[in-house]
């Protein structure tokens, strides 16, 4: 049975392409930490590719330094360069991926920010203003704007 569990965190945002078939491929690194009984630390990289769908939705959803639960298959590829040297590389082919860890703080504001303008534009139109008295959008009226 070929099957790797993964939990770590993306060392960079990750790549989203698609192949000349049109295939959607994203590729990334994560980082798992092992703690030893002596006290120590080793961190540990892996590279991981996603096709199709779950390519889609971790190119537009993951990023930068988030946790992630990721379950697949290890595959190793190898080939020869234009020098005729050999390489292989092995990399985990994500069949499942589960986010851990939120979006962080900035995100959430600046989508807030924008769903609050967007509101206030609807609101004065057929539900009058959606603003309190102070000039700030309530939590209640956002939410029924939405």
């Amino acid at each position: 049975m070929n099957k790797v569990m993964l939990v770590g965190r993306l060392t960079r945002d990750p790549e989203l392409r698609t192949l000349p078939s049109g295939k959607p491929l994203a590729t990334f690194v994560i980082a798992t930490n092992e703690y030893r009984a002596s006290g120590g630390e080793r961190t540990e990289y892996h590279n991981v590719i996603a096709w199709d769908r779950l390519a889609e939705i971790c190119g537009q959803f993951l990023s930068k330094g988030q946790l992630v639960d990721i379950e697949g298959r290890i595959q190793t590829r190898q080939w020869d360069d234009d020098a005729g040297l050999r390489h292989w590389k092995t990399e985990v082919v994500a069949n499942s991926l589960e986010m851990l860890s939120g979006r962080g703080k900035k995100e959430y504001a600046k989508e807030i920010q924008t769903v609050a303008a967007e509101a206030a534009d609807g609101a004065e139109g057929a539900h009058g203003a959606a603003t309190a008295a102070n000039g700030e959008i309530n939590e209640e009226e956002l939410a029924v704007a939405m």
